[in-house]
């Protein structure tokens, strides 16, 4: 009972700052807007640092692994504010926050809701909480670029619609540049998941690959953001179409791991 009351503490804070944040931002006049405050980095850092702890304690001291799509989601989330909040020490991006904060106050009570099942026969070796780790990382900052993404299209339909950077956005250039970053940063660190993986199912299993639904939609998600960067190199994609393959790539890679968890746990009741 008490875990539920925190995880809805700190779903409630995410929730309150996003629409603190929704008003300030989005609805003030442009100069009453500015970057992060000292009193709201630390508000922000509180549900945060509450949300990080129920976590850790969720996935790395229970005495089974429980890691299904609502751990998974919620884990996403958290990593993606806390991307967020590092990335606004160097960078203005008010704006951003009304549209991940109420992302993380929806997936933050998560695991009290779907605890899952314990997992059987899944060792909690180093080599595997590697590649959780390094998949959950992947999935967040992936999220990050797509909310950029968005944030890129909005900015672009005002600047159509010319209500010029009412959002108190950075200039399109500079978000195009950030999204970009973001999507080969996200890269590597799925291709090092991919990596870690085929390691560990060799290890489990007795062989390098199980080509089952969860493998063919995590390698459709990346070949499309391969396909992004080369597009990007070779003939400059941006705008829509780095926003849709975006998008696109984002999808599949939900569909790999989060889609699939959540049809055998909440569909199926397996686990």
């Amino acid at each position: 009972m008490a875990e539920i009351v925190l995880y809805g503490a700190a779903s409630a804070a995410y929730a309150g700052l996003a629409l603190w944040f929704w008003s300030t931002r989005w609805r003030a006049p442009a100069p009453a807007r500015a970057g992060l405050t000292i009193l709201e980095r630390a508000l922000l850092l509180a549900p945060l640092a509450l949300h990080g702890w129920l976590l850790y304690a969720e996935i790395f001291l229970a005495p089974q692994l429980r890691f299904g799509f609502a751990q998974a989601l919620s884990a996403m989330l958290w990593l993606g504010v806390l991307i967020y909040w590092t990335e606004s020490l160097f960078l203005r991006l008010d704006g951003f926050e009304p549209l991940l904060l109420p992302l993380a106050a929806l997936a933050a009570p998560l695991p009290a809701i779907f605890p899952g099942m314990a997992s059987r026969g899944v060792p909690a070796s180093a080599e595997f909480r590697l590649h959780l780790a390094l998949a959950m990382a992947a999935y967040s900052v992936f999220t990050i670029a797509m909310l950029h993404a968005v944030l890129m299209a909005i900015l672009e339909r005002r600047l159509h619609q010319k209500q010029g950077l009412a959002l108190g956005l950075p200039p399109l250039l500079t978000l195009e540049r950030l999204l970009f970053r973001l999507i080969g940063a996200a890269f590597v660190l799925l291709t090092l998941t991919l990596a870690t993986g085929l390691l560990y199912s060799e290890s489990l299993f007795g062989r390098a690959l199980r080509f089952d639904h969860k493998t063919l939609f995590a390698l459709l998600s990346w070949a499309t953001f391969a396909g992004l960067l080369a597009g990007r190199h070779f003939y400059g994609w941006r705008g829509r179409t780095a926003l849709r393959w975006t998008l696109a790539g984002f999808v599949m890679l939900m569909l790999a791991y989060v889609g699939s968890r959540f049809v055998l746990e909440v569909m199926l009741g397996r686990g």
